[in-house]
């Protein structure tokens, strides 16, 4: 029986750029500016990014550039979430039930970050240098900064097909 060693070469890595963004403005809102700034034409998809698993929905944009073979999509980090608060039996406060707010995140090693930009191309992306500063001007945007996806241990959850 022959044996297939498996190497890193075997598996073709994604070819994208992940850029994280601080920003406190709604997601509507960061699509827009994006669009306007850097001529995207983002647009919310039908359905939100959902993680049964995680039990959170992340709102994503998307949007195909056809001149760059690129596909740019920005998502949400945070995905805010009520449940019921259960007392336990026998409890002194039984009667102070109520809801309280869960926080997930769809990177959970980068909390502090608002929203990504993934931008996954075919051929050569322009200068990111330029598409940075161009985001940093936003003045809503506090900051954004590249990410090398291949140190997120959570990198999978970038994966949206």
């Amino acid at each position: 029986m022959a044996v297939h060693k498996l190497f890193e070469d075997d598996f073709e890595e994604d070819n994208y750029t992940l850029i994280a963004i601080h920003c406190s403005t709604e997601d509507y809102r960061l699509a827009y500016l994006l669009n306007t700034n850097l001529n995207l034409k983002l647009a919310r998809k039908r359905e939100d990014l959902d993680y049964n698993y995680m039990e959170a929905s992340f709102s994503i944009y998307e949007w195909y550039d056809k001149e760059n073979f690129a596909t740019w999509n920005l998502v949400t980090n945070t995905s805010k979430k009520e449940v019921e608060q259960i007392a336990s039996a026998g409890s002194l406060f039984s009667e102070q039930q109520g809801k309280r707010t869960v926080t997930k995140y769809l990177i959970p090693e980068r909390k502090k970050v608002d929203y990504f930009v993934k931008i996954s191309n075919e051929s050569h992306l322009k200068s990111s240098k330029i598409l940075l500063s161009r985001i940093n001007a936003i003045a809503e945007v506090i900051t954004a900064y590249t990410l090398n996806p291949n140190q997120l241990k959570s990198k999978n959850n970038l994966i949206f097909e």
